[in-house]
């Protein structure tokens, strides 16, 4: 089946970042930012992780952003259900800090611009923990406009998180099309390859690669960017 629409992972992949710089730091802007609310750090911190290992296993049944602020609401208090507009305030002010721990390659811009050269739909495939607003900032910090990609996966709209298969098939379906018409790009062996199982093509970035068990990265199409766009353009030839 002919490849219609490309699927971006975002950390590691569009967005050049440390994992744990970027935890540190939106923890840290967070917490002041609750502060003089009456908020706890520790109790911040740790219904944050919680309301994060509880969408994990998400079978669908509910939106992710739905499992996160039930789990963060029992660890953390019911008074964030309140206080959920500090939270958009966060979201829009202190979090656009964050870019700064962030790298970013141009390339990115550039390969999504590529794709759509090439008659591909794109959209960002990420792991749907934060609020849409979130993910938009994070797409700008990497030098794209959201408004140049067709869906982005959210907390308000997902209800799965990878690696599992009904998180791809998921996408597709917001996309309108089969996963087999689908290839997702992403840096992470464990997180993104997974997208195979759900009947995608895959290609793993290695720029930033995530492997964290050492498997052979030879049984996928992978490279840096420059392999990425020379296989974006060969991906349809046999058809």
């Amino acid at each position: 089946m002919n490849t219609t629409c490309i699927l971006f992972d975002m950390d590691g992949t569009l967005l050049p970042m440390d994992a744990d710089t970027f935890a540190r730091t939106y923890f840290k802007l967070l917490t002041k930012k609750l502060l003089p609310h009456g908020y706890e750090p520790d109790d911040v911190i740790n219904g944050i992780n919680a309301g994060i290992t509880a969408m994990q296993p998400n079978d669908g049944s509910h939106t992710n952003a739905e499992v996160f602020w039930r789990r963060f609401a029992e660890v953390a208090g019911e008074r964030v259900l309140e206080d959920r507009a500090l939270f958009d305030e966060f979201y829009a002010i202190e979090f656009q800090r964050i870019s700064s721990s962030c790298g970013c390659t141009p390339l990115a811009k550039q390969t999504v611009a590529l794709c759509k050269y090439l008659g591909y739909r794109v959209a960002v495939a990420t792991e749907p923990i934060f609020p849409l607003v979130a993910m938009e900032s994070r797409l700008r910090w990497a030098g794209v406009d959201p408004a140049s990609v067709e869906f982005i996966t959210s907390y308000e709209t997902s209800t799965y998180c990878k690696p599992y298969p009904g998180y791809f098939r998921e996408v597709a379906a917001h996309l309108g099309v089969a996963p087999e018409e689908c290839a997702m790009v992403g840096n992470d062996v464990g997180e993104d390859m997974p997208a195979e199982a759900a009947g995608m093509k895959v290609f793993l970035l290695t720029d930033c690669l995530i492997n964290k068990k050492d498997g052979d990265i030879n049984r996928w199409p992978h490279g840096d960017y420059g392999r990425l766009q020379s296989w974006l353009r060969s991906l349809n030839d046999e058809a």
